[in-house]
Formats: C-alpha cells, sequence, structure tokens
C-alpha cells in the first residue's frame, strides 16, 4: 500500500494549518483540476480523486490528528515529518505515480498498517409503547458486495427520541487486517393516536361529553402503563389542559415525566328522542351564549 503525501496533494507545505486554510486550499486545488477545466485529462480526473480524498481525511480534526499520527510514526524517522526540518528528503512524495527508485524508505511504504473501517449511520422507527418498555426490531443493511444483511437490534427502555443505539464492528469492514468500523442507529419515537411524545411528558385526548364539562365529573384516563382517575372540574372547556403528575414518559432512576390530558367536549352526531327533547328545552331556558362572551 503506498501512502499519499494529502498536504503536498493540496498544495500545503506543513501540517500546521488550520480547519480553514486546509478548505481554502482544497477549494483552489478542485478548480485547477475540475474536470470541466480539464477535458479528457486522465491525470486531471486521478488528481481530483486524490484531492477529495484528502480533503476528507483533513478537514474533519480526529481523522487528520489520525493521519499525522500515522505518517510521523512511519516516515519521520524521529523528526516530525511535517516540521519541514531535518535531513533533506524528510518530507517523501507519496502521490501515486511518482515513487522514486526503491529505497530503504519505500520499504517502509509499503508495510500495510491496519485501517479501521467506516461508521456507518442509519435510523429506525419505533412505537411509543416499544421505546418505553423496549423492544427488539429488525434491521436490513446493505453491504458492499451488494447482498443484505440482517440485524437484530435491542432497543433499551425509556430511549429518547434522537438517541442513537451503536453496534460495534458492524459498520464497513476495515482493511490490512484493522477493526470494522460501527453501526450507529438513530431512533425515531413517532406519535400515534393514543399519545404524543414531548420531552419527558406525555400528551393525551381527555374527551368529555357536554354535561359531564358543565357539571363536572370524575373521568378514567388511561396512562401508558396504567389507568387513572381524574377530577374535572365544573364549567371546564374545550383544549383545557389538565396534568397528571408521573404519569408520563421514563425520565430515569425511576422517576417519570407527566401526562397531560387535553380536554375536547365531544357532541353527539346522532340524537335519540329524549335527547333532543332535553337540548330543545335547554336552549329555551338557558341565557348562556358563547358568542356574546368576551375573547
Amino acid at each position: 500500500m503506498v501512502y499519499k503525501n494529502y498536504y503536498k496533494i493540496l498544495g500545503l507545505e506543513t501540517n500546521h494549518v488550520s480547519i480553514d486554510e486546509i478548505k481554502n486550499a482544497y477549494r483552489q486545488a478542485a478548480k485547477k483540476y475540475h474536470p470541466d477545466l480539464n477535458v479528457g485529462d486522465n491525470f486531471a480526473e486521478e488528481r481530483i480523486k486524490d484531492i477529495n480524498e484528502a480533503y476528507k481525511t483533513l478537514s474533519v480534526p480526529s481523522s487528520k490528528r489520525k493521519y499525522d499520527r500515522i505518517w510521523n510514526s512511519r516516515f519521520a524517522k524521529g523528526e516530525k515529518a511535517f516540521s519541514g526540518k531535518g535531513k533533506k528528503g524528510t518530507i517523501i512524495n507519496m502521490f501515486i505515480g511518482n515513487v522514486n527508485n526503491s529505497t530503504e524508505g519505500e520499504e517502509k511504504i509499503s508495510k500495510k498498517a491496519p485501517v479501521k473501517g467506516e461508521n456507518v449511520e442509519t435510523e429506525i422507527s419505533t412505537t411509543i409503547e416499544e421505546a418505553f418498555y423496549g423492544a427488539e426490531k429488525k434491521i436490513c443493511l446493505r453491504m458492499q458486495d451488494g447482498k443484505m444483511k440482517t440485524l437484530s437490534v435491542k432497543i433499551p427502555e425509556g430511549i429518547l427520541n434522537g438517541e442513537k443505539i451503536r453496534l460495534i464492528g458492524q459498520g464497513k469492514p476495515g482493511e490490512n487486517g484493522g477493526k470494522s468500523g460501527d453501526l450507529f442507529i438513530k431512533i425515531n419515537i413517532e406519535n400515534d393516536t393514543k399519545f404524543k411524545l414531548q420531552g419527558y411528558d406525555l400528551y393525551t385526548d381527555l374527551r368529555l361529553t357536554p354535561w359531564e364539562a358543565a357539571l363536572g365529573t370524575r373521568a378514567n384516563v388511561k396512562t401508558i402503563d396504567d389507568e387513572t382517575k381524574v377530577y374535572i372540574p365544573q364549567g371546564i372547556q374545550s383544549g383545557e389542559k389538565i396534568k397528571i403528575p408521573g404519569k408520563g414518559y421514563k425520565i430515569g432512576s425511576g422517576t417519570r415525566g407527566d401526562l397531560v390530558a387535553e380536554v375536547k367536549v365531544m357532541v353527539p352526531k346522532q340524537l335519540t328522542k329524549e335527547e333532543r327533547t332535553m337540548f330543545e328545552k335547554l336552549n329555551e331556558v338557558s341565557n348562556f351564549n358563547p358568542r356574546s362572551m368576551n375573547d
């Protein structure tokens, strides 16, 4: 395996450069060797590939540090390969196709260093109940050879929306005996018809009849894992919310968020003869006019 001098490819003389300087050098190099400006130039096509490869590595601080560390350990001979100091020829042109006659340095270059495979990211959707109680789901990934691979993913109970599960060694395979990368799975918790999740709080609808809302009552409210009874004050309006502490989503250490029940006053679409008579009577005797109320 021939190692490339990514700094030289981008036109940089030293590794003591900032990310902004690397980006600027990349833009200049990419513009110079852009395929649209070098039509039919095979060298330019290969050069732009190396430029993109160099930028991908050096533009990320963590991969830049790793690259510098590997380079210095292999080619510096006790000196910093990019320091500009030391014996002439300390900085070796590693650009493919431009390697000089066989030397001791080239023998070192030919040694293959283990390279860890790239991490892979994906995401899956889960219901609120699955996330609350924990679940096991299957995920299918297409591998580099085009084959499909099925993995079993254990979703821990109480996982938060947007959190990631890490499967060690399930990313892209490494090179030269290097470890495989990891697989990161982002969890998307989907709301359903019964509950909506906001932070650690669960939201649900509390449907009441007009007379329950007018007179007040006690109503049963279904929680995600139980059922509880709440007091409804008389005259409650649609859209008002009743908070039920400790009946929401899991926070940890046995604590939970709140369950928020939003009142929705429901009117029957079809009335019995008796119901119609009672509503007509109520319409005659009641002075209540919601349209005359102040906003």
